[in-house]
């Protein structure tokens, strides 16, 4: 079936969330690469949480209290300077090399970004990347209040573009996400850079694969 559109996850797929290791050693020397890795952690649990419970808070106040307490929990002292400085990070957040280029060589599809980000995070990191021009649409969860993987979120994408799931690719870096996806219907493909194990959660990729520049021969 021919792909229509594409829709891609920001964070980890698009984005590299471990950019931020680079404020982190500014920070707090020899512990960036550590804060890093429990704090995207402690994030993401928080947003499951969150959706679980019906306690809803948008993503960028779940970065900051997944900061916080990663910073506790690594026996980092957090000063409002530095929680400043490692939040205003996660606006600058770097693309993957090959995340231009192969944006580029998707067209004319129509592509948008799906992310459990708030739109001002969003917006933030879109337009800081250079990439403002390159997307038809960049959903935010924050719309419904609820995060992926609850099959709402996704629809958000067939809504915006009319057409029905199966009709549109929907890429991510995170399995979870993936599971999500094709439990609604879209055709998946896993950016699977670090050569993780797929989790077991009743759903498989249409491919995987090590970079974002490999899709546009898939399609």
């Amino acid at each position: 079936m021919t792909i229509k559109a594409l829709v891609f996850d920001a964070y980890g797929t698009l984005f590299d969330v471990h950019s931020v290791i680079t404020e982190g050693e500014r920070r707090f020397p020899g512990r960036g690469a550590e804060l890093s890795k429990l704090w995207r952690q402690k994030q993401l649990e928080y947003t499951w949480l969150r959706s679980l419970m019906g306690r809803y808070e948008d993503f960028q106040h779940i970065t900051t209290e997944s900061l916080v307490h990663s910073c506790a929990a690594l026996g980092l002292g957090l000063d409002g300077d530095a929680r400043r400085a490692l939040m205003d990070a996660y606006l600058h957040l770097t693309p993957y090399p090959e995340v231009p280029a192969a944006l580029g060589a998707l067209a004319p599809r129509r592509l948008a970004i799906l992310s459990n980000g708030s739109p001002e995070m969003l917006d933030a990191v879109v337009r800081n990347a250079g990439l403002g021009e390159v997307f038809d649409a960049v959903l935010s969860a924050d719309a419904l209040r609820i995060f992926k993987p609850h099959p709402s979120v996704y629809r958000l994408a067939t809504e915006q573009f009319g057409i029905p799931a199966e009709e549109i690719g929907f890429v991510s870096s995170n399995f979870w996400d993936i599971a999500g996806a094709a439990s609604c219907g879209f055709r998946t493909y896993w950016i699977n850079r670090t050569g993780q194990i797929s989790d077991e959660l009743g759903a498989r990729p249409v491919a995987v694969l090590s970079a974002l520049d490999q899709l546009a021969a898939l399609i």
